[in-house]
């Protein structure tokens, strides 16, 4: 006859499978009483009592506080047994403890009742509290790693479902089941919704995630919800690169079709935007139709990236990611003359075709005068204060150079990924040694690394926090300049958080949106859309030496950038699978200078020689942000990053209810209208109306007039019509559509 003891066991075992549900296996019964870290920690977890909304609030709640997720076991120890004595914890009586008396409701409550006393929950806290609340501080293993039982599901159909088991590893080499202690979650409930115990079910066609969650590790799969199969044949639509094959094979799984090819005059101004920052020409629009070789596309993709405006175009980017701007009214550092050297460096990098990870390496690895040398800079318009302060610098850097917003670690484990306080801290120390010396002029700063410095300490128990990569194990040896090895770590070839988020950003540029959206928020839970996508165009950069006008090249050459924005029935609602065209409002500095361009009046910046482009131009002026006052409103309307912070949300890419009036009323277009003479010459050398109406088409929007819009206009104009007011009406309509502000 077994033993009391081992029939407790088993029915304790056979009771948390029945809760846990069918198929899913409870975490191992310990042959010991439960540890406060591998056992009581996971309960908390799992019953959300140290989640954000809960008692892992930064204050706590009703006077309790957990570390949120479970950061700090040791000061979490220290409140639930040492606060209070005898009354959170009762050793003596355990049912009378406070930990097991709200959390079944037995007494008053916020958070109402979290579990049964019948719950697994429940008795793996009554046994911990009964043998005496211990700490398992010196005993348990540390997870290394979360594993689910699969990573990626299909189903032809809503209805069918699945569940997720979820394995620990350990340090000590040791697995266990925690599937009834994670928490799950769906990136969209509306392909597929997941219950608290794993299992999930498909409510709709299309493509996510579903999560699972234990300790500090968020691991996911990705689920593949089928349309219906009747009426879809796959096309096989001719691939160009590899980005096609990769595109296309995943919408052949998806049963999504691509759109068809673009026309010739649609990608003459797509690719003329989105690599020269700039319209066509009229004279380039009929060059480039009267052209009847098969491989005029190519050329012209390569014709636009060596000019000019490719130039302005990247230089600007990157001086909006860098927040390059001077003004004497800001921090000395930051004086007009130091902006206008990092702006001329960064223009000479770009002009140059330097490989992106040398020029991202010489600025982390930076030292000396910020007016004599551009990449100092680096430390002085990313800070933009009067001292250099580590921990926003340090964020800065992992946001922009990685993807990765690694702040959400300093007050607690990021919620969502896989970084720690650890992991922040010892990424911040790069940086803590960073110093600002006057040079030999007033306006001048020397940027140098104190190696004296004292690294970060962390924030729970004040610990030296030594530099160490993301990632890493080992720190970098101290007494020298940790930046350089930070430099090196970076940019290398295999550092796929360095190139596959170039990668993105690039494809993001031309695309519409990124891979991963926002392309600066690369985390588990926000997993790219195509992985294998993001994976090759990483490892293309790489390959390609981190040459931006080869991965461009690529992009521009390949059918998906090519396709049509015009939807099919399989896509019209795909917005994830870049299975057409994504429509694209300009930038607010390539529109204005789409409409100087167009109607011939040059633009006008303070502190910048006439004719300047918007796109050459950055923020300088003695006491100001360098904009006039109607181009300020213009690019406040829409949507220019102010350059305040290095987050890609900076450069709003919305349409707006007041750009639409800015259009219409505002000075902008009114100024250039009434003072260019573009219709007054066209009226002057074009003999017919139809002449005069198809140039401004082409001049605008890169086409001719459809017949039938030729014929409305035509009937408003009148045969031999040659009144200038009467063609300003029509060229103010064109300016004023969706087709001219948008890049489609």
């Amino acid at each position: 006859m077994p033993h009391p003891s081992t029939l407790s066991s088993l029915r304790g075992l056979a009771l948390a499978a029945a809760l846990v549900g069918p198929g899913l296996v409870a975490a191992s019964e310990p042959a010991e009483p439960p540890g406060f870290r591998r056992d009581v920690m996971p309960v908390f977890f799992r019953a959300g009592c140290n989640a954000g909304t809960c008692h892992g609030s930064a204050r706590g709640k009703d006077g309790f506080m957990l570390s949120l997720f479970g950061y700090d076991p040791k000061g979490d120890y220290s409140r639930i047994v040492e606060q209070m004595p005898g009354r959170r914890v009762n050793t003596a009586v355990p049912e009378k403890s406070l930990l097991l008396l709200k959390a079944v409701a037995a007494v008053p409550h916020t958070g109402g009742k979290v579990f049964t006393p019948a719950s697994p929950f429940y008795k793996t806290l009554r046994d911990w509290i009964a043998a005496g609340a211990p700490d398992d501080d010196a005993s348990v293993p540390e997870t290394v790693d979360v594993v689910l039982s699969r990573k990626a599901f299909v189903f032809d159909k809503a209805g069918a479902g699945d569940a997720l088991t979820v394995t620990a590893h350990a340090s000590d080499g040791s697995k266990r089941d925690v599937t009834g202690l994670a928490r799950f979650f769906s990136n969209n409930p509306s392909v597929v919704a997941i219950d608290e115990n794993g299992r999930f079910k498909a409510t709709g066609p299309g493509d996510t995630n579903v999560f699972a969650r234990f300790g500090r590790f968020t691991v996911g799969a990705e689920v593949i919800v089928l349309p219906r199969a009747e009426g879809f044949a796959w096309t096989n639509p001719p691939a160009v690169n590899f980005i096609d094959r990769i595109v296309f094979d995943r919408l052949q799984k998806l049963r999504i079709l691509p759109s068809g090819l673009c026309d010739d005059e649609t990608f003459l101004r797509r690719v003329t935007i989105d690599l020269a920052a700039r319209l066509p020409t009229v004279e380039e629009y009929r060059s480039f139709m009267a052209d009847a070789a098969t491989d005029k596309r190519h050329r012209k993709i390569d014709e636009l990236l060596q000019s000019d405006g490719f130039v302005e175009q990247w230089t600007t980017i990157w001086s909006e990611h860098l927040r390059n701007k001077g003004s004497t009214f800001a921090p000395n550092a930051t004086l007009p003359k130091a902006s206008d050297a990092f702006q001329g460096w960064i223009r000479s990098q770009m002009r140059s075709g330097r490989p992106l990870n040398e020029f991202v390496a010489e600025m982390v690895a930076a030292s000396g005068s910020n007016i004599s040398a551009g990449p100092p800079n680096f430390y002085t318009m990313m800070v933009n204060k009067w001292n250099v302060d580590p921990k926003p610098l340090a964020a800065d850097v992992s946001q922009l150079l990685l993807g990765v917003q690694i702040q959400c670690a300093e007050c607690h484990n990021h919620p969502f990924d896989r970084w720690t306080m650890d992991d922040y801290y010892s990424f911040v120390s790069f940086f803590t040694g960073i110093k600002r010396i006057s040079g030999i002029e007033p306006r001048e700063r020397r940027i140098y690394f104190d190696t004296t410095t004292e690294p970060a300490k962390h924030l729970v128990d004040e610990r030296p926090m030594p530099a160490r990569v993301l990632g890493g194990i080992e720190p970098v040896p101290a007494g020298s300049d940790p930046r350089k090895a930070l430099a090196t770590w970076l940019t290398a070839p295999d550092n796929k958080l360095f190139r596959e988020n170039l990668a993105n950003r690039i494809w993001a540029q031309l695309m519409g949106r990124g891979v991963i959206e926002p392309v600066d928020d690369v985390r588990v839970s926000n997993p790219p859309t195509n992985p294998a996508l993001l994976e090759a165009l990483g490892s293309r950069l790489a390959e390609l030496k981190f040459d931006l006008r080869g991965l461009v090249r690529d992009i521009c050459n390949s059918r998906t950038y090519q396709l049509s924005v015009t939807p099919n029935e399989t896509n019209r609602l795909d917005t994830r699978q870049f299975s057409h065209a994504k429509m694209r409002r300009l930038r607010a500095d390539v529109l204005l200078d789409a409409l100087t361009d167009v109607t011939g009046v040059p633009g006008e910046f303070p502190n910048f020689p006439t004719g300047t482009r918007a796109v050459a131009f950055h923020p300088r002026n003695a006491g100001g942000d360098g904009r006039g006052e109607s181009s300020k409103q213009f690019f406040h309307n829409f949507g220019l990053s102010p350059r305040n912070a290095v987050a890609a949300s900076e450069t709003k890419k919305e349409p707006t209810l007041a750009q639409a009036l800015h259009l219409i009323v505002g000075d902008t277009l009114r100024t250039r209208l009434s003072s260019g003479g573009v219709v007054k010459r066209l009226v002057a050398e074009k003999a017919t109306p139809e002449a005069i109406i198809e140039e401004l088409f082409i001049l605008t929007l890169t086409r001719r007039p459809e017949p039938g819009e030729l014929q409305e206009l035509l009937a408003l104009a009148g045969p031999g019509a040659k009144d200038p007011a009467l063609y300003e009406d029509i060229f103010w309509s064109l300016l004023n559509s969706t087709e001219f502000v948008f890049n489609h």
